[in-house]
């Protein structure tokens, strides 16, 4: 049997820091080549979902107004509907384990407020 440690997090306070601080957690330290690697595979994916934002959205903008658009950029596939949940399982059964992008049918692709 194992033995459970009960750890309070106190308000305001992040999980990981107290994890790591009662040496329960130990985050893998990234090279500064790994983590530039890393910067360079999210901006090319960022960049090739909004190229394909761009190409679909002036069309789709004039009948669906702010529904979700969720992209998957290997492929080039997008899915759209009012609810970004149902958009989001509909790009899930075509691609189970691709990476996702959603954005908002509208002038900026923005999907929250700021």
């Amino acid at each position: 049997m194992t033995d459970k440690l009960r750890i309070k997090v106190p308000h305001g306070k992040r999980i990981f820091e107290v994890l790591e601080e009662h040496g329960k957690y130990q985050q893998p330290q990234l090279s500064q080549e790994e983590k530039a690697k890393l910067k360079a595979e999210k901006e090319a994916f960022t960049q090739r979902c909004r190229d394909i934002f761009e190409r679909v959205s002036p069309d789709l903008i004039k009948n669906h107004y702010n529904w979700a658009i969720m992209i998957e950029p290997e492929s080039g596939d997008y899915a759209i509907d009012p609810d970004a949940e149902t958009a989001f399982q509909k790009i899930r059964q075509k691609h189970p384990n691709a990476r996702i992008m959603e954005k908002r049918l509208n002038e900026t692709g923005c999907v929250g407020r700021i």
